[in-house]
C-alpha cells in the first residue's frame, strides 16, 4: 500500500462513495488510488462548486463530502466553499496536493503555503509525512465529524503519494455525545420548564446534527409547547404541525410575530440552536435568565445568554426535561402568531415570486428536496416553504453565499439519483455558475433549475432604498437564460402562470436531462414581502 492508497481506502472505509474536483498533476495518483477504492468521481469545472456538490453528497448519504483540487490556483479556488462549510457545520474533507518541503526550498511555481491559506476556515489544516498517510486520514476523518463538524484539509506531497507505507488503516468512529447526567444543572432546568406558563422551543443545528427530531415533537405535543426554527432546522418536526411557528432568522416581517413571543417566553428551551444563522435583531431577543440552553457544541457569541447550559445529546437531554405542570400559553399568543404568519406569507393571486414558491411547494413529490440559492428569493421562500422533513430544504443560512443552489443540487443527485432533485437560484446567482451545467449535462441528470428572473441584485437593491442610497450597480441587462440552457445540452423553458409551472416542473422530472425554468417576475415583488 502507498500513502494515495492509504488516503483513499480511509475514506471508503468511513463510507464515502463520491468525490468531486479538478485533477491537476500533483494529484493524480491520488485520484487513481480513490478510483481503485471505489469512490466515484464527478469532475466539475470550478473547485468552489465541487465542494458545495461534495456538501450535497452528505446530506444525502450521511458521509463526510470529498473535495479535490490541485496545488496553488486549485486550492485557492476553494476558499469559498471551504468557509461555508465552516460555518455552515459540514463534514468536508479537502485534499490537495503540494511539493515537498525540500522542494519548495528551491522551487516557487504554483507554490503556496497552503496551510496557511486554509488555517482560518478549516478545523484543521494536516499535512502528509513520510509514513503517516493512514494515521492522517483518520485524524482528519475524526475531526469532521466531531462537533462541531467541519471541514479538515489534508495537504499530500506529490513525491510522497507513491510511497509505500505498512499502516493499517481503521474506520474513525464519531465520539457518541455525552447524556446529562442527573445534577444541579438538570433540576434547575426541569424546575424551570416544570413552573414555566409560557414555554417555547428554539431549535438549530444540533437538533439537525443529533436527530432530535422525535425528541423535540414529544416533548411539543405532550405539553403543547411551540416551536421554532432556523432554516437550517425547518421540517425537524413536519411544519403543517399546529405547534410548529415555522422557519426564521433572516425576515424583518415574520420577526413581528416570533420575536414578542421569545420575550414574553418563561421558558426558552434551546435544543441545538446555534444563532449563527440569525440576523442582528436576534441579539438577546429573551431575558437570559428564562432560556436553558441545550447544545451539541460550545457557542462562542455573544448574541444571548442563558441560566442553565448543557453541552451533548440534543435529543436525550431534550427527553429529560419533563414538561410543565399546567395548561400553557392560556391567551394563545402562539396560534395567534401562526396564523399571523401564514397570512403574511400567503401566495398572491398575481403571477411573481409568491405564486412561483407556492406552486413548487404543492406540487413536488413529497420526497423531493429543494436546494435554495442567496438573495431576495431565498428569505421568501424559506418562510413560505412547508418541509415535512428535515434537509429537505439545502441552503446556505451561515456563510449565506450565493452559488450554492445548483451544486448542492448536482451532488444530492448525484449521490441519491433517484430522488427528485429542484434547485431555485436567483438569475444573478444563475450566471455566476452556468459552468455547472455542463456537469449537469454530462451526469445525464433531471435536475430542475427555476430561476425567478428580475434582472437585479433584488435583496440589495431593496437594502439601497431603505438606506436612502441611489440604486446603483445592482441591475443588469439579463441573459438568455432558455438559450443557455440548451447550448448547454439541457432544455429551457419560460414560464409565467401558475398552471404552465407546475406542468413544466412534472414534465422536466420526467427528462433525462437538465431543464431550466426561467419564471420573469417584477422586480418590485420582494417589496414588503418579508
Amino acid at each position: 500500500m502507498n500513502a494515495a492508497q492509504a488516503i483513499a481506502d480511509g475514506l471508503a472505509a468511513a463510507g464515502c462513495k463520491h468525490v468531486f474536483g479538478m485533477p491537476g498533476g500533483e494529484v493524480l495518483a491520488l485520484l487513481d488510488a480513490l478510483r481503485v477504492a471505489g469512490l466515484e468521481f464527478t469532475l466539475v469545472k470550478h473547485e468552489n462548486a465541487g465542494g458545495y456538490m461534495a456538501e450535497g453528497s452528505w446530506h444525502a448519504t450521511g458521509a463526510p463530502g470529498v473535495l479535490i483540487a490541485t496545488l496553488g490556483p486549485g486550492i485557492a479556488n476553494a476558499i469559498n466553499t471551504v468557509a461555508n462549510a465552516y460555518q455552515e457545520q459540514v463534514p468536508l474533507i479537502v485534499l490537495s496536493g503540494c511539493v515537498t518541503h525540500e522542494m519548495a526550498a528551491q522551487f516557487t511555481h504554483q507554490v503556496m503555503d497552503q496551510s496557511a491559506l486554509m488555517a482560518p476556515v478549516t478545523k484543521a489544516s494536516l499535512r502528509i509525512e513520510a509514513g503517516t498517510a493512514a494515521q492522517v486520514v483518520q485524524d482528519a476523518l475524526s475531526i469532521a465529524v466531531t462537533d462541531p463538524m467541519g471541514p479538515v484539509h489534508i495537504d499530500l506531497p506529490d513525491a510522497l503519494a507513491l510511497e509505500a507505507v505498512t499502516e493499517a488503516v481503521e474506520v474513525a468512529a464519531k465520539p457518541s455525545p455525552k447524556h446529562w447526567l442527573d445534577g444541579d444543572d438538570r433540576q434547575r432546568a426541569i424546575e424551570m420548564l416544570s413552573n414555566a406558563n409560557k414555554p417555547i422551543i428554539l431549535a438549530g443545528l444540533g437538533a439537525i446534527h443529533h436527530a432530535a427530531g422525535l425528541s423535540i415533537l414529544a416533548l411539543a405535543e405532550k405539553h403543547q409547547i411551540p416551536v421554532v426554527t432556523t432554516y437550517k432546522t425547518k421540517g425537524i418536526i413536519p411544519e403543517d404541525h399546529p405547534l410548529a411557528l415555522g422557519g426564521h432568522g433572516l425576515s424583518p416581517l415574520s420577526d413581528k410575530s416570533i420575536l414578542p413571543l421569545l420575550a414574553a417566553s418563561d421558558c426558552v428551551i434551546l435544543a441545538g440552536y446555534d444563532p449563527i444563522e440569525m440576523r442582528a435583531g436576534w441579539i438577546r431577543p429573551w431575558a437570559a435568565e428564562n432560556a436553558i440552553e441545550i447544545m451539541h457544541t460550545a457557542n462562542d457569541h455573544g448574541m444571548h445568554g442563558c441560566a442553565v447550559q448543557f453541552i451533548g445529546d440534543v435529543g436525550a437531554a431534550v427527553a429529560a426535561l419533563g414538561g410543565p405542570d399546567g395548561p400553557v400559553w392560556p391567551d394563545g399568543e402562539p396560534a395567534a402568531a401562526r396564523a399571523e404568519l401564514q397570512r403574511v406569507f400567503a401566495s398572491r393571486e398575481d403571477w411573481g415570486a409568491h405564486q412561483i414558491y407556492a406552486t413548487l411547494n404543492k406540487c413536488l413529490p413529497d420526497d423531493a428536496v429543494v436546494t435554495v440559492d442567496s438573495g431576495a428569493h431565498r428569505i421568501l421562500l424559506s418562510q413560505m416553504w412547508r418541509c415535512n422533513r428535515p434537509n429537505s430544504l439545502l441552503q446556505s443560512s451561515a456563510f449565506c453565499t450565493m452559488g450554492v443552489a445548483v451544486p448542492l443540487a448536482i451532488g444530492y443527485k448525484r449521490a441519491a439519483p433517484d430522488t427528485p432533485v429542484v434547485a431555485v437560484v436567483g438569475d444573478a446567482g444563475f450566471d455566476m455558475t452556468t459552468g455547472d451545467l455542463a456537469t449537469l449535462r454530462d451526469m445525464h441528470a433531471p435536475v430542475v433549475i427555476v430561476v425567478p428572473v428580475d434582472n437585479s441584485l433584488a435583496l440589495i437593491e431593496k437594502k439601497q432604498t431603505m438606506m436612502q442610497l441611489k440604486n446603483h450597480g445592482v441591475r443588469f441587462v439579463g441573459t438568455d437564460i432558455v438559450a443557455v440552457a440548451q447550448a448547454y445540452g439541457g432544455v429551457g423553458v419560460v414560464v409565467e402562470s401558475r398552471e404552465a409551472l407546475q406542468a413544466a416542473v412534472e414534465e422536466a422530472l420526467g427528462r433525462v436531462t437538465f431543464t431550466v425554468l426561467a419564471c420573469p417576475i417584477d422586480k418590485g415583488d420582494y417589496d414588503g414581502a418579508f
